[in-house]
């Protein structure tokens, strides 16, 4: 059996959990309750992360660990942008641009969250960067669904038009985005000699490995952060002229050192720390990186995540969580085509996070055999047609019910979401000082909260 469908296999299993539970155990669906089997879709994902990680210590003949999944710990790491608490309050998910409009014939989703993308939306609308939400929400009414979705592409903002199921199956790059495995793990030609580190403990199988992150928003930081959980060694690296959103820092980089590095002049700098990885994740577009020159090194697991796909006429474009349950007909289902709605958590990113990091793992035990790198591969897409096509459907649902004590951990002013796997009381360490880390290995930095 092949490395995605041994993955896909652990998926369906986790998945299925609640079918098997104990009879005095909650609905485990409660805590992510929705129209859509969301907690098989939570279940399976982190039970894919599991299985590989127990794979990777038989393999390096590291002791096992008992397991359990708790479906409040899931829920609420799945749920932790609405669980932190920063100084006593929380923290708001969205910025006033960020959201559903009404347009002249249905529907759009935008997403403006960062400055950029901000400006960029405006300027798709040909308003002025100062522009109120009114007025934003005042143009869009006046355009056609579809017609906005191109106009921001156009433009490089994020806006998609709200379609149900059928309308989404009937676009050309629905097949395209949901095409292949949950998880493509693919052997490349490239060969380097590997041993798998001797310094891994049960809890911390992963010692000795080094990955470099270059992700941001949920999917992939959420990824790197399950690895650096299991003793990984983790860098992130960040432009330095591109600005951060800190809440949304503080809750995903959690046992992880950050540094700040221009990649299109880091010169030696990044060819030092490419050459001495393991492991690079990345959420650029297809063929930025190959534009930038920054990939093919021997040996190395090059994971990627992205929105729509490698393939397909959407492949290039950009996209988020919300916005890929937008396009794909979940808005819908959660709501109703008069009045769209969302998933009770960003779902699509946590789950693609936690298979990216399996197939990483995965990669990491085989490449020990050949010596081969690996490309690992997920998409939001993807992930969502999966959660589309399973059975479970629960239009009666009550609302999600909230993770109760011991599912969050305090330090100093924050307040954070515990790790998804119950084994594990917290994280390494919280969210270290934003860049400040020196761009190398074991550069050890003071860890900060924000």
């Amino acid at each position: 059996m092949d490395v995605g469908a041994r993955l896909v296999r652990d998926y369906e299993d986790g998945a299925g959990v609640g079918e098997s539970a104990p009879a005095d155990w909650p609905d485990p669906g409660q805590y992510l309750a929705a129209t859509l089997p969301v907690w098989g879709l939570a279940a399976g994902s982190v039970q894919a992360f599991i299985a590989a990680a127990d794979r990777y210590r038989e393999a390096g003949g590291i002791a096992p660990i008992r397991h359990r999944l708790s479906p409040e710990r899931i829920a609420a790491s799945f749920s932790s942008d609405r669980l932190l608490r920063i100084d006593g309050a929380p923290v708001g998910g969205f910025a006033d641009l960020s959201g559903f409009f009404p347009t002249f014939d249905g529907w759009v989703r935008t997403h403006a969250n960062y400055p950029h993308h901000r400006a960029r939306l405006l300027a798709a609308l040909e308003l002025p960067a100062d522009a109120p939400r009114e007025q934003a929400e005042a143009q869009i009414a006046m355009i056609r669904a579809e017609d906005m979705e191109e106009l921001a592409a156009a433009r490089g903002a994020i806006a998609v038009r709200v379609r149900d199921e059928a309308q989404w199956r009937a676009t050309p790059q629905a097949p395209a985005a949901g095409a292949g495995p949950l998880v493509a793990v693919a052997a490349r030609e490239d060969r380097r000699r590997y041993t798998l580190p001797v310094s891994g403990t049960p809890y911390q199988p992963l010692q000795g490995v080094r990955v470099l992150d270059l992700t941001r928003v949920i999917a992939g930081p959420v990824a790197t952060r399950a690895l650096a959980l299991l003793g990984a060694e983790v860098l992130r690296v960040d432009p330095p002229l591109l600005p951060e959103i800190p809440w949304q820092y503080t809750d995903t980089c959690q046992g992880k050192y950050s540094t700040l590095l221009d990649l299109r002049s880091a010169g030696l700098s990044w060819e030092g720390l490419m050459d001495s990885a393991d492991v690079l994740v990345t959420g650029y577009r297809p063929g930025a990186l190959e534009r930038l020159g920054l990939t093919g090194r021997p040996g190395l697991v090059h994971a990627r995540v992205s929105a729509w796909g490698f393939t397909g006429p959407w492949a290039g474009r950009r996209g988020f969580d919300s916005i890929v349950q937008a396009a794909t007909g979940i808005a819908v289902i959660e709501g109703a085509s008069s009045v769209p709605a969302a998933l009770p958590a960003q779902a699509l990113d946590h789950a693609s996070g936690y298979l990216l990091a399996a197939g990483i793992v995965d990669g990491l035990a085989a490449r020990a055999d050949d010596g081969r790198g690996r490309d690992v591969r997920v998409s939001l897409a993807r992930t969502a047609t999966w959660l589309l096509s399973e059975r479970g459907r629960t239009p009666g649902h009550p609302a999600p019910a909230v993770p109760g004590p011991g599912t969050t951990v305090t330090h100093g002013r924050v307040v954070s979401a515990a790790p998804a796997l119950a084994e594990f009381p917290d994280y390494p360490f919280p969210a270290p000082g934003y860049g400040r880390a020196e761009a190398g290995w074991a550069k050890k930095v003071v860890p900060e909260n924000h």
